[in-house]
């Protein structure tokens, strides 16, 4: 691998501003999350719900987890509060750019508007219409996503889980989620499908994935792709990761129960 390649992960991860960290005094309790890879595992990540089918190890479930609380959280310091839909686009220009920084091979970054066939819909419906498609051919991918969000509409509206997701992905009338499916490449390396989706709406939003949205009152844009993960890359700033993300891991990521 390039040593200028290490050398510039390394100095991004050390020199990139992060919002300031929630005070020791009321910081959550430690979420234990055991990360398993004989088993398929979602985590609610900021803004972003990943899940992993089996055969990841836990130490690349760990490397893609803080690599996206470390993304969400750099955008969140450039563009703290988005509350139009060019703002959301802008906070995602700050979120893929730092994923590109620690490996991961992100082609094309735009959003584009998502074109709904009803007059309504909800956003985790939105969420499998991408899926759908983007998933095609990876086994079990397509059945691990409606899982993940089957266990996820089932939870109460104050638990831990939607409590964390619905803070991290609302700002008044916009938000922005993401949906990221872990697997293997097929040649030993790691393949994330990314799912993300902007949107500004007329009222102000108290939740996002399971409300119903009328078409006319509701902007919508997405981005999907397969994005390439340069492991080695990731792997050299694990540690540095990490500790950038100490004091805030366990009010930013909340493991699911078993799937």
């Amino acid at each position: 691998m390039n040593e200028d390649m290490i050398v510039g992960a390394q100095e991004f991860v050390t020199m990139v501003d992060l919002p300031e960290p929630p005070p020791l005094s009321a910081r959550a309790a430690k979420d234990i999350f055991d990360y398993d890879s004989a088993k398929q595992q979602a985590l609610v990540v900021g803004s972003d719900v990943i899940a992993f089918v089996k055969g990841i190890t836990p130490e690349q479930r760990t490397d893609l987890v803080n690599a996206s609380l470390l993304a969400q959280l750099a955008a969140k310091k450039k563009v703290a509060n988005p509350k139009t839909l060019k703002a959301v686009e802008q906070w995602y220009n700050e979120y893929f750019d730092a994923l590109s920084r620690i490996g991961f091979l992100i082609h094309d970054k735009g959003l584009a508007k998502y074109e709904e066939a009803s007059e309504s819909f909800e956003a985790h419906e939105a969420i499998l219409d991408v899926a759908t498609t983007l998933l095609a051919g990876i086994p079990g991918a397509l059945a691990l996503v409606t899982t993940t969000l089957k266990s996820l509409q089932k939870m109460s509206a104050n638990s831990p889980w939607i409590t964390l997701f619905n803070r991290e992905s609302r700002s008044a009338n916009t938000a922005r989620f993401q949906m990221s499916l872990v697997s293997e490449d097929g040649q030993g390396g790691l393949l994330v499908s990314l799912i993300a989706f902007g949107m500004e709406a007329k009222t102000t939003l108290t939740q996002v994935l399971f409300l119903k949205f009328h078409t006319n009152e509701v902007k919508l844009h997405h981005h999907s792709g397969q994005v390439t993960i340069n492991a080695p890359l990731l792997a050299a700033v694990r540690e540095q990761i990490a500790d950038k993300l100490a004091a805030y891991v366990s009010d930013y990521i909340k493991g699911l129960p078993d799937l």
